[in-house]
């Protein structure tokens, strides 16, 4: 055997042993075969999930859920608050008009005379 086949054999069993590798790892790492650029960036996403939550300062569904659980009290009590007001706005609409229209009515017979 020449250096030249043994050195053929060892890169052919070096190109083996990646392949099996590459195979082997992506069984273990969640990597698909069939879809190898849509596994590596859910790989990707999965390992940096945690880290891209901090720094877009986004909120797991746990502490949302305990916040709503701490505001839900506050919230229904400023929506009760909210709905008096919003009564309160139709009624003095009602009773302005009613005022003008009297006001008109003075002023009318104030004219008149």
């Amino acid at each position: 055997m020449t250096p030249l086949e043994a050195a053929l054999i060892i890169i052919i069993i070096a190109i083996v042993a990646f392949v099996i590798y590459y195979y082997w790892k992506g069984t273990k790492g969640g990597l698909s075969l069939t879809r190898p650029m849509e596994s590596r960036v859910d790989e990707y996403l999965d390992r940096r999930f945690e880290l891209m939550i901090d720094e877009w300062s986004l909120v797991s569904r746990a502490r949302l859920q305990s916040f709503r659980n701490s505001k839900d009290q506050t919230l229904e009590a400023d929506e009760a608050k909210v709905a008096s007001l919003k009564s309160f706005s139709e009624t003095m609409d009602q009773n302005l008009k009613e005022l003008e229209t009297r006001l008109e009515t003075l002023e009318k017979q104030a004219g008149m005379k």
